[in-house]
């Protein structure tokens, strides 16, 4: 018998059990459900990825439509598939405009930092969609009712610093009652390997959703290190949110970390040999602070 997702979300709450790709009760952290096709005038009767406005993937894999979305529709990595099964691109329009506005190389500091904030409050709706509710009795000015409230798992978002930092204005304005928490990783250049300086998580992050942000996933040393030391302090669900992904640093977050759902907004093609995502949108930090 199909379950909805409320019905989902209550037997996962009640069941104490940590979210699971596996267990088909449990709500998954991203609804995959593909948006409807649509048809432009003229083109009755075609195949809808003709009309398709945009292909979030730039993976090599994936930059042909046919090979990543064939003539379903279906976009490119919309849900997961044997070659990222840990992976979910977001496709949402607003999304991907916003995406191509950060990548343009004459984007102001500020419009770059407002546009990262629209983006990760959007990326927010989307990976607390699934999150558990209960109704509760309320008075509105007309009457008694019943009405939904969240319940279950608390949040906390943990900052991969610096630039997690810019992801988090958009999400706390969604979620201001989340908990904070701060990782502080900065890559070494000669080696590219993460160097952790700072760590800051609160005491009750083990009965706690995880969401871990971060503006790219480039060769995934950061992620990866990060995510180890939220396990080690107790964190049991995690989710890695990004802006940029690379498919050399969602190997590498998969295969140090094969439980943790990454969620980003698109899929570059490759790593150039400084450790910078192409084509990219340069230094998220840097672009984020007006630094250099």
């Amino acid at each position: 018998m199909a379950t909805c997702g409320r019905m989902r979300a209550q037997i996962w709450a009640s069941s104490g059990r940590p979210w699971s790709r596996h267990n088909p009760l449990s709500p998954p952290p991203i609804l995959r459900a593909r948006p409807p096709a649509r048809t432009m005038p003229g083109m009755a009767g075609k195949s809808s990825a003709i009309v398709t406005p945009f292909v979030s993937c730039m993976a090599p894999d994936h930059m042909d439509m046919r090979r990543c979305g064939e003539s379903s529709g279906a976009g490119c990595m919309d849900r997961t598939d044997e070659t990222f099964p840990t992976l979910t691109v977001l496709r949402h329009p607003l999304l991907q405009h916003k995406l191509t506005l950060l990548r343009r190389h004459d984007t102001s500091t500020g419009e770059f930092r407002r546009l990262v904030r629209e983006m990760s409050l959007l990326m927010g709706y989307e990976v607390t969609r699934a999150l558990p509710v209960e109704d509760i009795e309320i008075e509105t000015p007309l009457e008694k009712m019943r009405s939904p409230v969240l319940t279950g798992k608390k949040l906390c978002l943990v900052s991969i610093l610096r630039a997690g930092n810019g992801l988090l204005d958009g999400l706390l304005e969604l979620i201001p009652a989340a908990r904070v928490g701060h990782v502080g990783l900065y890559r070494d250049e000669a080696t590219l390997m993460p160097v952790e300086y700072y760590l800051k998580l609160p005491a009750d992050i083990a009965e706690r959703l995880v969401v871990v942000v971060d503006p790219m996933l480039a060769t995934g040393g950061s992620a990866v290190t990060a995510i180890t030391r939220l396990k080690q302090a107790g964190a049991v669900q995690i989710i890695f949110l990004c802006l940029l992904a690379v498919p050399e640093g969602v190997r590498h977050l998969a295969s140090a970390h094969p439980d943790i759902e990454i969620v980003t907004v698109g899929l570059d093609r490759e790593l150039d040999t400084h450790g910078y995502i192409r084509p990219g949108l340069g230094d998220a930090g840097d672009r984020l602070f007006g630094t250099k």
